[in-house]
């Protein structure tokens, strides 16, 4: 699968949960208050997430940002296992090892942002 697919795919993936987020939809309302986080972490997810999918479509950033987002996965599956919610569980890991792969396979673009970061310090 080419690496542009996929990211337009997890793209939209993360434009659709931030979005649910960020519009207050109530199921994500209710999501995040059966877990007991508050609904500032849900707007400050949403934010995150609608960042990250704006970063994927951005050639420069795709690697970076389907990194930072793989990682951001590790607590929708973290909080998914605690609460034994199964289903969402494989769907928060699905995705996760989606983004994992997209930035592992950009790992070379990572680093090279990495260093010129650093250089313009």
């Amino acid at each position: 699968m080419s690496t542009r697919i996929l990211n337009y795919i997890i793209a939209l993936i993360f434009f659709a949960s931030g979005g649910a987020k960020l519009l207050s939809l109530p199921f994500e309302i209710e999501a995040f208050a059966r877990w007991g986080y508050p609904i500032e972490f849900m707007y400050f997810t949403g934010v995150v997430e609608f960042v990250g999918a704006i970063g994927l479509l951005i050639p420069r950033l795709s690697s970076f940002a389907s990194l930072c987002l793989a990682f951001l996965m590790l607590g929708a599956i973290g909080t998914h296992l605690v609460h034994k919610e199964w289903l969402m569980l494989a769907v928060a890991s699905a995705i996760a090892l989606a983004a994992f792969w997209r930035a592992w396979s950009g790992r070379a673009e990572v680093t090279q942002l990495l260093v010129t970061l650093r250089r313009n310090k």
